[in-house]
């Protein structure tokens, strides 16, 4: 019997100009294709939190708080990579509260929000964390053929979340998304790391694109 699949990397109109999908339709549809659960991973916020977790519980549904967050040393700020946080308890709720505050009052570079490495390392308990696929620190250095620099990165993620820490796979079509797949895999099982899918959701169904990429480039001024 096939599993369901629970979409943990997605982001409603609460993540601002980067997605269309509001609270209301997303709950209804995860309903409609009878999901247990579903997480909203804001861009580094949990704005939506209330609304989504009063629709999610009235549709029978488990919510799942987390976000999704950009990570920069502070001597680099433009250099970033990216980490998905789920709450795992309620003290990991108040932990991903704590860093993302942190990353508003210490770590804006250009109005946006970034977190430093060692706050993520003093703020983990509780909190279980996706590697970001492509876009994640070990995403940028298998691609970028340092694979000892990939394997070090995983292994300080897994010591700061032990048995927390998962590899993140997406299949949308992008660049890079299938020679990441291959390396990451091959990391994953010599590590004995487990491995996540996740499907980097914006909008609700295809048609919605144009509008999602419309709102996007109002946004960045092309």
């Amino acid at each position: 019997m096939p599993q369901p699949f629970v979409h943990l990397h997605l982001h409603s109109e609460f993540s601002l100009v980067d997605s269309t999908l509001r609270i209301k339709q997303l709950v209804e549809r995860a309903k409609q294709l009878g999901m247990p659960a579903v997480a909203v991973t804001d861009q580094f916020n949990m704005f939506g939190l209330v609304k989504f977790y009063r629709a999610a519980v009235a549709a029978g549904i488990k919510p799942i708080a987390g976000a999704d967050v950009l990570i920069s040393p502070a001597d680099d700020p433009e250099h970033n990579s990216r980490l998905v946080l789920l709450c795992q308890n309620n003290e990991g709720y108040l932990n991903l509260c704590r860093l993302l505050s942190k990353a508003y009052q210490k770590g804006q570079h250009l109005g946006v929000p970034h977190l430093r490495r060692e706050w993520v390392s003093d703020h983990s308990a509780g909190l279980i964390a996706l590697s970001g696929g492509r876009e994640g620190d070990i995403g940028q250095a298998l691609l970028n053929q340092h694979p000892n620099t990939a394997r070090q990165l995983a292994q300080a993620w897994m010591k700061d979340f032990p048995g927390r820490f998962y590899f993140e796979i997406q299949r949308t079509g992008r660049e890079q998304e299938v020679r990441y797949e291959r390396l990451a895999l091959q990391l994953a099982n010599e590590l004995g790391l487990p491995v996540v899918a996740s499907n980097d959701v914006r909008f609700l169904d295809r048609k919605d694109f144009s509008a999602h990429e419309a709102r996007v480039c109002i946004h960045d001024g092309r």
